[in-house]
């Protein structure tokens, strides 16, 4: 499963429709993300992508900022 947080969005992308692997960099995963939401994966560069463990899901968010 990928998670998507864009532009106030939420979306879940089923990993059927997105393949991801856990050998792909970030920016790989970026241009799948970018390429299923039809956007330009520059919108995606100042985005993080993590990965979680447990459940091998991945998060795509914008970069938090704080102060």
């Amino acid at each position: 499963m990928v998670h998507v947080r864009f532009e106030g969005r939420s979306l879940d992308l089923d990993d059927r429709l997105l393949p991801v692997t856990p050998v792909m960099t970030d920016d790989e995963i970026k241009q799948r993300v970018a390429r299923r939401l039809d956007i330009s994966p520059d919108r995606l560069r100042a985005y993080v992508v993590d990965r979680t463990p447990k459940t091998g899901a991945v998060i795509v968010r914008p970069e938090a900022v704080y102060g």
